[in-house]
C-alpha cells in the first residue's frame, strides 16, 4: 500500500512521459461489476487507470485493504492499461503523486449526486486543478452496490450476476469464516 510517497520509480516514470492518468478512488468492498463496467470505460478514456483502494477510516469495511487490492487486481488483470493500488492518505495528495488532476466516479443514480458534487467541490477547494469525471455504468449495473452485494452474500443468496467468480467466492468463504 503507498502511503502517498514518491518513490525513485514514480518520478522516472513522470519525468519521461506525458501520459493521460485518471484515478478511480473508492472501497470497493467488493469490487462489483458495476466497478468492473466503470473501469472499461475510463480505459478507454485515459492512457492509465489506477483503481484506487482506499483504506477509509470512516467506513467499516467487510474486507482488509489488502485482501481488496488483491481482489481487483484478479478481477482487472486483463486490462493492459489499469494498475490497482491501496492509498491511506487525501485523494488531492494521491493525485499530486501520481501528477494528475483527473478522478473519475461513478454515478448510479441521481441520489449518487450530490454527495459526490460535494466531494467533488471539496477536493476542487483543496486543490483548483482537481478535475473529476462523472461516468455512468451499463444500464444493468445501475442498481448494483457494494453494500447491496454484500447483505445478498450475508443471507447466502446467489451474487453471481453482481461480481466476478473469485469475488462472490471471497465473500462465501468469508461468510463462512464470519
Amino acid at each position: 500500500m503507498h502511503h502517498c510517497a514518491f518513490t525513485i520509480q514514480d518520478i522516472a516514470i513522470m519525468n519521461t512521459q506525458e501520459r493521460r492518468i485518471a484515478i478511480y478512488p473508492g472501497t470497493f468492498d467488493p469490487i462489483t461489476n458495476g466497478h468492473v463496467d466503470i473501469v472499461k470505460r475510463a480505459s478507454r478514456l485515459f492512457d492509465q487507470v489506477v483503481v484506487a483502494v482506499a483504506d477509509n477510516v470512516n467506513k467499516n469495511c467487510f474486507f482488509t485493504v489488502a485482501e481488496r487490492v488483491t481482489l481487483a487486481q484478479a478481477v482487472l488483470k486483463n486490462f493492459t492499461n489499469v494498475e490497482v493500488r491501496g492509498f491511506k492518505c487525501l485523494l488531492t495528495h494521491l493525485t499530486a503523486e501520481l501528477a494528475t488532476n483527473i478522478v473519475i466516479r461513478g454515478l448510479r443514480a441521481l441520489s449518487d449526486f450530490e454527495y459526490e458534487f460535494q466531494l467533488a467541490m471539496m477536493n476542487r477547494h483543496i486543490n483548483n486543478d482537481f478535475e473529476t469525471i462523472f461516468l455512468t455504468p451499463s444500464e444493468q449495473y445501475l442498481f448494483t452496490s457494494s453494500s447491496l452485494v454484500r447483505e445478498i452474500a450475508h443471507y447466502h443468496g446467489d451474487v453471481s450476476q453482481f461480481v466476478d467468480p473469485i469475488v462472490a467466492e471471497a465473500l462465501q468463504q468469508k461468510m463462512r469464516g464470519a
